[in-house]
């Protein structure tokens, strides 16, 4: 009979829980931050860029869609390495080496140089967003890791709330030094990613059993906690070693990549085009148009949030899941149905549905993924999926120079927002069987000595693997 495994909601699992979401969740928030700004922050010099630079419509999309490629490329490669040297080393390395390259988009001369730079950035980044998300799997139970991971993503909310302002108050720094107001703002931004480097090097650990500010009792449970759920869906899918490639090819797997690729479509068209699209109003100087393109990231931010709490609550992902999808598709229908005013209202709706997609979204992999296969199979689809995100932008581009207007632009999210939302419904699990798993760990029932409790989350699977029953 196997030992004793204690409760995933014991004092000790809390505790250790509470101290993770004080110390280690709030330092993923602010570096989500950094890379997302460092990430988006063209959108912000495009006009400007175009002007020095000579960068077209066109140009601008594919050099900002050319990140996605190298970081498609790249990204199950460097999960496989984050395995081998452990998050503490591989994060700071990410880190340090995008904000390095961030910095020297301060000194882009000509669109050649301009392409280059944005590969090599998604190159350093690759492996960034998975690599934390993987973290989370083998630092929290299941039943945690949609409001963590709701945190992090909320990073990227703030960092639009954040870019904004700050990106149009440092393109205002025209002139000084005899430097253009797009390399102060690259340089800026990019520098304090290679400080927050060094930080993140002093205060992340690789393993729960390296965690210092924990205590040995916090360790112990907290690792047999997470280890009873990995047992367990592991039990329910046999004994057999699980075959990465066979699990990849489920055809579970494909929707993943599909709706995630949707979602990422959806997301980084937004963000790099939203700028322009504010500025269409008219009359506003780049701090304003800053200030105003922070709105529906604003908003976006606390319905992450409650998308999160209330993930986790009822575990109803997948019904969440797709009506945010659909308001992302409204918001963006209505904005082109409307005045520049009012289409920023409905940009807003459009960015608080697909902002809250994603974080939901990754609850459903995480729960139906072997922990043997998770690193590389997240990696997979983040990457895969991103791919959205070159996508995106080039359509928008080449939709703006066609046309002179991002219409067709934004009814094409639409139709995208709608199809992901009705892929959603082929996905298994993320319904009301969730929601039953969620309320037993709240309240464990009794159960005989000597076993673990029954926290595997999600539906329940059959016993083949990589397949899930509805």
């Amino acid at each position: 009979m196997p030992a004793a495994v204690p409760a995933p909601h014991s004092p000790a699992v809390r505790s250790a829980v509470r101290k993770i979401f004080r110390r280690v969740v709030p330092l993923f928030f602010v570096m989500f931050v950094a890379n997302y700004v460092d990430r988006v922050n063209i959108g912000f010099a495009k006009d400007q860029l175009q002007a020095d630079v000579g960068l077209s419509a066109a140009a601008f999309g594919f050099g900002a869609g050319l990140f996605f490629i190298a970081y498609a490329i790249f990204e199950v490669p460097s999960n496989m390495l984050l395995e081998r040297f452990g998050a503490k080393v591989w994060l700071t390395r990410i880190m340090i080496t995008w904000g390095a390259v961030a910095t020297a988009m301060a000194f882009v001369g000509s669109v050649e140089m301009f392409y280059v730079l944005r590969f090599l950035l998604g190159v350093a980044e690759a492996g960034f967003f998975p690599a934390v998300i993987y973290y989370f799997t083998r630092w929290l139970p299941d039943s945690d890791r949609g409001r963590a991971t709701s945190v992090f993503l909320m990073g990227s909310g703030t960092a639009s709330v954040i870019a904004g302002p700050l990106s149009g108050a440092l393109l205002e720094m025209h002139g000084i030094w005899g430097h253009q107001g797009w390399q102060w703002m690259f340089f800026i931004e990019g520098v304090f990613s290679v400080v927050l480097g060094f930080v993140v090097y002093r205060f992340l650990d690789s393993r729960v059993e390296d965690a210092t500010w924990l205590t040995d009792e916090e360790k112990t449970s907290l690792a047999a906690a997470i280890d009873a759920e990995q047992e367990q869906r592991a039990g329910e899918r046999g004994t057999a070693d699980v075959s990465r490639w066979r699990l990849l090819a489920d055809p579970q797997m494909l929707l993943f990549l599909w709706i995630y690729f949707a979602i990422q479509i959806a997301l980084y068209a937004v963000t790099f085009w939203l700028p322009s699209i504010v500025d269409d109003i008219g009359g506003l100087s780049d701090f304003q148009v800053g200030l105003l393109v922070a709105v529906p990231w604003l908003c976006a931010i606390g319905a992450v949030y409650v998308a999160g709490r209330i993930s986790d609550r009822t575990g109803r992902r997948r019904p969440i899941l797709a009506a945010s999808l659909v308001a992302g598709g409204a918001g963006t229908l209505l904005a082109v149905l409307v005045s520049p005013w009012f289409g920023l209202a409905a940009l807003c709706v459009a960015a608080m549905g697909f902002k809250t997609s994603s974080p939901i979204f990754w609850t459903i992999p995480q729960s139906y993924l072997d922990a043997r296969i998770a690193a590389p199979a997240i990696a997979l689809i983040n990457s895969v999926g991103n791919l959205g995100g070159f996508v995106a932008p080039t359509a928008f581009g080449l939709v703006e120079e066609a046309t002179g207007s991002t219409t067709g632009g934004l009814v094409g999210l639409t139709v995208v927002g709608f199809l992901a939302a009705l892929s959603v419904l082929l996905l298994r699990g993320g319904g009301r069987n969730d929601r039953v798993r969620a309320r037993r760990a709240k309240a464990p029932a009794a159960r005989t000595p000597g076993t673990a409790p029954d926290t595997t989350p999600g539906a329940a699977r059959t016993g083949r693997p990589g397949t899930a029953a509805a």
